[in-house]
């Protein structure tokens, strides 16, 4: 086991955190822990933090000392040790925040993406003139340099539904976000396009909340969940103009696939999501 390089990634302090929660579950305190395993206090902590890689032989050794007999969930967490992989979205490290590259990594490791959008498109779905219109539009705007990096890092984005062995991509879309207009009707046509294109796709579905279908639970926020192979290490993303944020919790983690659910249910079939898109873009 090795100290990392770069600052813990997110699935490394995820990691962590599942180890302690299984620690805790057990009744254990750090430096009982520490004693079953052999390791120092320190050591312990850091694992827990995220400041180590880990090794597959020691998350199953820890899990055992925990008690823990969920083999796929162990899988799970052994699906997150060793080294730091070093993706596209390093390059971003000292210009963008963290939290846009624990999203990139997240959405690298994913088995499946399902997102909500009110007001704004999906960033995996936008085209290049949609995302530098909605970017410009920021409040204080941002310089030339920083419209171009915040640009090129969402595009880059979309390489998980775009590679030789493409994520499986869910969205459900409210029809304002059709029909805002970012960049004029040119852009705004060519965008709806684009969603028609890709959600011919076999691995995309694209749905629709129409006018006239009333409130809906997370109306408020855009949801990006991310699937692992196991449910419980699921990551939920909230993005609102107040707050964005990761969610890990169960209860919450239960709570947005019932929202992602409801939403699904309620919308347009992906069919009937496809004619109003035409009729929206045929108007425009």
């Amino acid at each position: 086991m090795s100290r990392s390089k770069l600052p813990p990634s997110i699935r490394q302090r995820r990691l962590g955190a599942e180890l302690r929660r299984l620690r805790e579950q057990a009744q254990l305190n750090v430096t009982e822990a520490a004693r079953l395993h052999g390791a120092t206090q320190s050591r312990i902590s850091n694992i827990e933090g995220g400041g180590y890689a880990v090794s597959a032989d020691r998350v199953r050794t820890l899990a055992r000392l925990y008690g823990c007999t969920d083999q796929r969930y162990v899988e799970g967490l052994v699906a997150m040790t060793g080294g730091r992989v070093k993706g596209w979205w390093e390059q971003y490290r000292e210009i963008l925040p963290a939290s846009f590259l624990d999203l990139a990594e997240l959405e690298h490791h994913t088995v499946a993406i399902r997102t909500a959008a009110g007001l704004h498109l999906p960033g995996l779905l936008q085209t290049v003139d949609h995302a530098r219109a909605v970017i410009q539009d920021g409040v204080p705007p941002f310089d030339p340099p920083m419209v171009e990096h915040l640009l090129s890092f969402r595009i880059k984005r979309q390489t998980v539904i775009f590679q030789s062995d493409p994520t499986p991509f869910s969205a459900v879309i409210h029809e304002a976000a059709l029909r805002i207009g970012f960049g004029g009707a040119q852009v705004a046509r060519a965008q709806i396009e684009h969603l028609l294109a890709m959600s011919e796709r076999e691995h995309i579905t694209v749905r629709i909340i129409p006018f006239g279908t009333g409130s809906y639970p997370g109306a408020g926020s855009g949801i990006d969940y991310l699937q692992s192979a196991v449910t419980a290490l699921d990551t939920a993303q909230l993005d609102t103009d107040a707050y964005s944020g990761f969610v890990t919790a169960q209860p919450q983690l239960v709570y947005y696939r019932a929202v992602m659910d409801h939403l699904e249910e309620t919308s347009l079939s992906p069919s009937r999501s496809r004619d109003l898109m035409a009729r929206i873009a045929r108007n425009l």
